[in-house]
């Protein structure tokens, strides 16, 4: 559907990436991946045609349509929610021209046998399953997916004016998965979602959209989502067939490779050096010394990727120990006017205890934080314990940092201690490494600022962590770092977050708000998750009213088709098996190649070629994409089995 051939991007002196290649097929879903600055959102502007490459080919197969959803976007504002969502299927209208322009074109030629004919009827076919695909029904699509995204029906005749950029954004994703696109491009489009919404997008994407290639720092997202991981690091890319957690333990391989490679190279360069110094003046050695010279100029070096900021051990700074409950709420009560955003809440949390706060959003998480730190008034009583020490990170919190110091001394002012040797360390591991962390904090972006915060209130003595939204703005080693830290903290923390990746081993119990309530759930984030799958009243409704099914008198027409599927059936069952033993095949076959390869790489001689870790590399590959491609075969074989 798309193939990308020799892309070069260059900022300045120093390209982005070069000599990039790869092609997108039909249905593949790619999770783009990389650390902050490597290329991500360019690649994928380049991809929509909003960026031209310094050099290279982009080239798409005709008539294919590609939806691309930005980071950040201009809104437009004037109409309602759903008239704006309407907009959406202006193009259902073209469609519906150009298939009676095609059809009346095909009535006045009579060269049926020519191949211009045929490409007459293909595209006359593509575009009508384009049309049958939208359906007649449009409206009940919008309020699918409007509904799907966390709106209510009460929200569809509000102005588009009324509501926040967040929920602005998902109108514009709405928009944008309507028009149904060959090809869905799209910058962390979980940013602005609540859990609910996330796995609503997720199952979308798996079972209605076309090709898709997104970026996103939402691990359990894109894992459930995509099938394919394209890696861009040091300028180049690693294209990985399989998803991101698989991709992750294939990079800790490659790159333990790559210092392998690493150390042999510079071994050969220094056992070359030493040559040249050692007979650089002998006349008899002229020749051999220039030969050395020569090949030293040609070494190209190798480059390792860098090291996994989870490697870095975080610690909260010590604090006080607190009372035994840091906060007590007995019938709670907010309202704003005549809206009740929660009433009656009764909770307890205990002095150590992790929770989550989680629900859509306007429920009112954010509201009972502020509640708590005392920001808003409230009825009812809302208790905080003895010596309560509060930790706390919202987004306006990044506006409180001293705009004219830099980055390093905003954090090297409340570091004490041992902690103070590893401030550039830290730094680092939250995206500020190098120059970055001598730039003042008054030309820092929303994002920088929101990390610089996060990193400001992990070195603070706080024994009772409030934290909203703080995975925003972190890629994922940078999470792995925070959540290693709050894990290992012995004070009591609540998170809310709609990041179910960086809540699972986190949290022990659930405060789900919802309907001007807020329940309690025992367990973690996936056992809370897995309870409203299981009772969820879409499915109870679902099953309640599917009507039951009136036997049937067998035919002889029924018994004639009974016998036709069932021989087909046997026939896809034989082919399967015959698949099944041909990629066996193949996999023994690599699989002696490979063992081949470590035999040679495990000589004094192997062990100096790099070619050698290259080959070793692609062969496991191969075997990895052949494993799965026998999983789905297997899969396949099983279910046709089991329907014979």
């Amino acid at each position: 559907m798309i193939s990308v051939e020799g892309l070069k991007v260059e900022f300045g002196a120093t390209p982005l990436f070069t000599d990039v290649s790869f092609v997108v097929n039909k249905k593949e879903r790619i999770a783009l991946v990389g650390k902050n600055g490597a290329g991500k959102s360019t690649m994928l502007k380049i991809l929509a045609g909003l960026q031209n490459p310094t050099a290279g080919i982009v080239a798409l197969q005709r008539e294919m349509t590609v939806g691309y959803l930005p980071q950040v976007m201009k809104l437009s504002d004037g109409n309602t929610v759903i008239a704006e969502a309407e907009t959406a299927f202006a193009h259902i209208f073209q469609l519906q021209d150009k298939v009676k322009r095609l059809h009346t074109e095909m009535e006045e030629r009579t060269d049926y046998d020519t191949e211009s004919y045929q490409e007459l009827i293909e595209r006359f076919s593509y575009y009508t399953e384009k049309l049958q695909m939208f359906g007649e029904n449009y409206k009940a699509e919008i309020e699918r997916t409007l509904l799907g995204l966390g709106f209510l029906r009460s929200d569809f005749e509000r102005p588009t004016s009324e509501f926040s950029g967040g929920w602005r954004m998902r109108i514009e994703l709405a928009k944008l998965l309507l028009q149904r696109p060959d090809v869905l491009l799209l910058d962390e489009p979980t940013n602005h979602l609540d859990i609910e919404s996330i796995q609503w997008l997720e199952n979308f994407l798996k079972n209605s959209a076309g090709a898709v290639i997104l970026v996103s720092h939402d691990r359990a997202f894109i894992n459930n989502v995509t099938n394919r991981t394209i890696e861009i690091s040091c300028g180049r890319i690693y294209d990985y067939k399989v998803p991101y957690d698989a991709y992750v333990v294939l990079r800790k391989e490659r790159r333990e490779q790559q210092l392998r490679a690493y150390e042999n190279q510079q071994k050969e360069i220094k056992e070359t050096e030493d040559f040249i110094e050692r007979f650089r003046y002998k006349a008899t050695k002229a020749v051999q010394v220039q030969s050395r010279i020569k090949q030293l100029e040609k070494i190209v070096p190798i480059e390792i990727d860098e090291e996994d900021n989870s490697a870095l051990h975080l610690k909260f700074a010590p604090a006080t120990r607190s009372g035994s409950y840091p906060v007590i709420c007995e019938e709670l009560r907010k309202d704003y006017g005549t809206h009740t955003v929660f009433r009656d809440v009764q909770l307890t949390i205990h002095r150590g205890e992790k929770v989550a706060f989680v629900g859509k959003n306007g429920e009112g998480k954010s509201t009972l934080v502020k509640c708590i730190m005392g920001e808003i008034p409230y009825e009812g009583k809302l208790t905080l314990g003895h010596q309560v020490q509060i930790g706390y990170f919202a987004q306006n919190q990044a506006q409180l940092l001293d705009e004219n110091l830099t980055v390093f001394d905003t954090i090297d002012r409340v570091a004490v201690g041992d902690i103070r040797t590893k401030i550039r360390d830290i730094l680092g591991a939250f995206m500020f490494g190098g120059e970055a962390s001598e730039k003042r904090v008054g030309v820092l972006s929303g994002g920088e600022r929101s990390r610089l915060a996060m990193i400001k209130l992990l070195l603070e003595p706080v024994n009772f962590l409030i934290l909203d939204e703080p995975t925003n703005h972190l890629d994922m080693r940078s999470k792995d770092v925070l959540k290693k830290a709050i894990q290992e903290f012995d004070g009591t923390v609540i998170v809310v977050s709609h990041d179910r990746e960086f809540l699972d081993g986190l949290v022990s119990k659930v405060y789900e708000f919802g309907g001007g309530a807020v329940r309690e759930h025992m367990g973690g984030i996936y056992d809370f998750l897995q309870k409203k799958n299981l009772s969820s009243l879409q499915e109870l409704s679902t099953r309640t009213s599917t009507p039951k099914e009136t036997p049937k008198e067998v035919t002889n027409e029924d018994s004639k088709r009974s016998y036709e599927e069932q021989k087909e059936l046997q026939k896809k069952i034989r082919k399967a098996e015959k698949s099944l033993e041909e990629i066996e095949e193949r996999i023994a076959t690599a699989e002696e190649k490979l063992a081949r390869i470590e035999a040679e790489m495990a000589t004094p001689e192997g062990a100096s070629r790099t070619d050698l870790y290259t080959q070793h590399s692609a062969q496991k590959t191969l075997i990895a994409q052949m494993e799965e491609e026998w999983e789905t075969v297997a899969m396949e074989y099983e279910e046709l089995k089991a329907n014979s």
